[in-house]
Parts: structure tokens; sequence; C-alpha cells
């Protein structure tokens, strides 16, 4: 069995704003991966490309549903 295709269903300014989603994610039912572009926390304070939040290709529709329907959420566009 092969490992599922992740993808980026929202990409967040911040990480406590993909925690977030994140959040809303699992309390939907939808496994999500937190994907920060900071070395691992070793640049925690640069901003450079955002931080990521990944999904199963097959969940990305429902996620994207979940996401659209929570305002708070500040995705960087």
């Amino acid at each position: 069995m092969s490992d599922p295709e992740l993808i980026a269903v929202e990409r967040f300014f911040t990480r406590l704003d993909a925690e977030l989603a994140h959040a809303a994610l699992t309390a939907a039912g939808i496994d999500s991966i937190v994907s920060p572009d900071d070395a691992g926390g070793a640049y925690a304070g640069v901003k450079s490309m955002g931080v990521r939040l990944l999904v199963r290709a097959e969940d990305l529709k429902q996620a994207q549903d979940v996401l659209s329907q929570a305002p708070e959420l500040d995705p960087e566009e």
C-alpha cells in the first residue's frame, strides 16, 4: 500500500492560525498536518513562506468546505 498524497488545503501567515484550522479539521474528522516553513523551529520568528496545512488529496474538498465555514481563520493569500 502506498502513502497517501498530501496536498496543501491552505497556507497561513502564522502557526497559530494553522493550528486553529487543524483543530477545526480534526473536529470534523479530517486528518491534517501543520507544516511550518521554519527549519524545525530554528527560525520560528521568520515568516518566509507561511505555514501550510496539509490533508490527503481525497479529503481536500471536504477540508475546504470546513475551513470556508470558519471566518475567524485568516489564510495568507
